[in-house]
């Protein structure tokens, strides 16, 4: 597995930022002195995702990330007053991609990508891929969707590899369509941030160093001005949807919507429902979740459960000796697990040479990561010249959060009470961020139900299992790992499409 990290590539990017005096020499300094850290130390630069997801809640349960309470609800009166729009340099018209390279035939529907600057003064910007719906755009919800991490692509994995139109074949220079896009139901936003994630950048080091707060703030910034670039969906219904740390962003970033609706009913952002999937979103539930999911999946002894369930509590600061131990001897025995399947292969081309049962190739990310490296493929999609390459996730981001409160309940609570759809999902066989951690913290909000738990159905076949609450609606996807809309891509849209029709996923008829 590849490190994020060309140091080469980011000595040529801090040489040249320093010739164009975008960074003083002292910031210079520290960026690079932190990038050699992320090699030196046990804080490791990881590729992917699950990756970045395991040394974040590695570090959190050490007590090594700051933690706060929570986020803050509302806003300071001087920032309810500070405009949220930014000069812009850039179009709509400039934006469009006429064709990126390797695209098949048949493609009917328009795509734009670009940057949408949130800071002027810091030179901050956040990349985006927009593609609009196969049917009828121009009465379709739009829907932004975030990648977690924290500190990953957005669009290399979110548009590339799960709900996006196209994936990238083996070659690494050619696309086939995806029949089961979200865009065939929806117009898709996808996001690359905080600033430093994909093709997302910014000209002062210091906004590489960069928490929840400023996340919610930056997504919040873009959405605006990008209506303002694509005014045709100002005031269209609006989703915010996403998975892993998105478990964070997406509700974090509905709060602040609502919260500026409060004090500026004139806000053209229509926020209609958030959906997340197999999100961080409470840290206690999260820990007991695992460990439970790896017993009830035969992937511990009983004796290791048992140690941890009587030596473990979760709720608490710290975690004890005995604990600890126990949960070495739970988590030794994963290592050459697929983190974001239980039953998928590990990427390994020179083993595997069928796919596996699901279908999705775990090598899929190597292939995008060639694809998006591509010259001519930066080219189309309007990417700022760069001298550091895209990577799936930019370790420096995750080892540099400062703020990440240990639960989110109290905002999912807060939402409930607002009067938006709710949502929460699951893939049922992801390793990382498991099912059951899902279904724990869903008991701690203890909210009635209102339908009971069932089976729904896709092509005749139990796709998964739904149980609608009050104000919230939680969803199992069969079959899928962490990537719901990789391994069950069927399952997948018929669950969003329920989503955004306001419906339950549908019953066997």
């Amino acid at each position: 597995m590849k490190k994020i990290y060309r140091l080469s590539e980011y000595s040529t990017f801090l040489i040249s930022c320093m010739e164009r005096k975008k960074m003083k020499a002292t910031s210079v300094l520290q960026l690079s002195l932190s990038l050699i850290l992320c090699y030196l130390s046990t804080q490791k630069c990881y590729a992917g995702e699950a990756d970045v997801v395991r040394e974040f809640l590695k570090a959190r349960r050490a007590n090594h990330l700051q933690s706060t309470p929570s986020i803050n609800s509302g806003l300071a009166a001087a920032e309810k007053r500070r405009s949220a729009f930014v000069s812009q340099v850039g179009s709509k018209e400039d934006d469009k991609i006429s064709t990126l390279p390797g695209q098949p035939s048949g493609v009917s529907f328009d795509q734009y990508s670009g940057y949408v600057t949130v800071d002027a003064d810091a030179g901050r910007a956040l990349f985006y891929y927009f593609t609009e719906s196969t049917q009828d755009p121009s009465t379709k919800p739009l829907v932004l969707w975030l990648n977690g991490g924290p500190g990953c692509s957005s669009f290399g994995a979110g548009a590339m590899m799960e709900l996006g139109p196209f994936r990238v074949n083996k070659d690494g220079k050619t696309l086939w369509l995806n029949p089961f896009a979200w865009n065939n139901v929806a117009n898709i936003l996808f996001l690359e941030s905080p600033a430093g994630v994909g093709f997302s950048y910014s000209n002062t080091s210091s906004d590489y160093t960069t928490g929840d707060e400023k996340t919610r703030q930056d997504s919040f910034t873009f959405l605006v001005n990008w209506m303002e670039r694509f005014p045709e969906y100002k005031h269209r219904d609006f989703y915010i949807t996403g998975e892993s740390y998105a478990g964070h962003y997406v509700p974090q970033l509905a709060q602040l919507i609502l919260s500026y609706k409060e004090t500026e009913p004139n806000l053209v952002i229509n926020l209609q429902g958030i959906a997340t999937g197999n999100g961080i979103i409470d840290d206690e539930t999260m820990n007991s979740g695992t460990y439970d999911f790896y017993w009830t999946h035969a992937l511990i002894s009983d004796e290791v459960h048992e140690g941890i369930v009587l030596n473990c509590n979760f709720s608490a600061e710290t975690t004890s000796k005995a604990c600890n131990e126990y949960i070495k001897q739970a988590d030794s025995s994963q290592s050459n697990i697929y983190a974001y399947n239980t039953y998928s292969q590990l990427c390994n081309s020179s083993v595997y040479t069928s796919l596996p049962v699901d279908g999705f190739d775990p090598c899929s990310a190597d292939y995008v990561d060639n694809y998006l490296n591509s010259a001519e493929v930066q080219k189309a999609l309007n990417v700022k010249d760069t001298p550091y390459s895209w990577d799936s996730c930019n370790g420096f981001i995750f080892g540099s959060w400062q703020d990440s409160p240990h639960s989110v309940l109290t905002v999912f609570q807060e939402l409930m009470q607002s009067g938006i759809r709710v949502w929460i999902y699951s893939g049922d066989i992801d390793h990382m961020l498991s099912v059951t951690t899902s279904t724990y913290a869903i008991d701690k909000i203890k909210t009635p139900v209102k339908t009971p738990w069932y089976p729904w159905f896709f092509q005749g076949e139990v796709g998964g299992y739904a149980v609608e609450y009050q104000n919230l609606t939680f969803v199992t996807v069969r079959g899928a790992g962490h990537f719901v809309p990789s391994y069950q891509p069927g399952r997948a849209l018929t669950m969003f499409s329920s989503f955004i029709n306001g419906t339950l996923p549908p019953h066997l008829h």
